[in-house]
């Protein structure tokens, strides 16, 4: 079997993630000093999908309009994050005062748990289960 390169013109990933905030410098400075996020002159951050341990593909999913999977954000989107070590992630939360939401530790594709940030916007963590390593 001969691999062909596929024709020009296709999705190749996630190029970025905006959304509107009521204030943007201070949400900003929240990702920051909550998750880690080390934020650019220009208000973003630049997420690398060559990072260490970063899984390998980015998931594109539409939820019906009326799915519970956000609540209890009323937002229209939901944003996933991916992390290497969930429970030192969610220590450092709970160390700077952050309510968990709710963790799943069961899932067959990883590790889950749920936070929100300052706007109500849900935010899911998820450590990828490692290759080879039954959940």
């Amino acid at each position: 079997m001969v691999d062909q390169k596929p024709a020009p013109g296709r999705i190749t990933g996630i190029g970025g993630i905006f959304f509107k905030a009521k204030d943007p410098k201070a949400l900003a400075l929240w990702y920051q000093d909550t998750l880690g996020f080390s934020i650019e002159d220009w208000g973003g951050t630049l997420l690398h999908h060559d990072a260490l341990d970063h899984p390998p593909v980015a998931v594109w999913n539409p939820f019906t309009e009326d799915t519970q999977y956000f609540a209890p954000s009323t937002r229209e989107m939901m944003v996933n994050f991916a992390v290497d070590d969930l429970n030192a992630f969610l220590a450092r939360l709970t160390d700077k005062g952050i309510t968990i939401l709710g963790q799943d530790d069961q899932g067959p594709v990883g590790k889950f748990a749920w936070i929100m940030d300052p706007e109500g916007l849900k935010i899911e963590l998820w450590e990828p289960a490692k290759p080879g390593k039954a959940e």
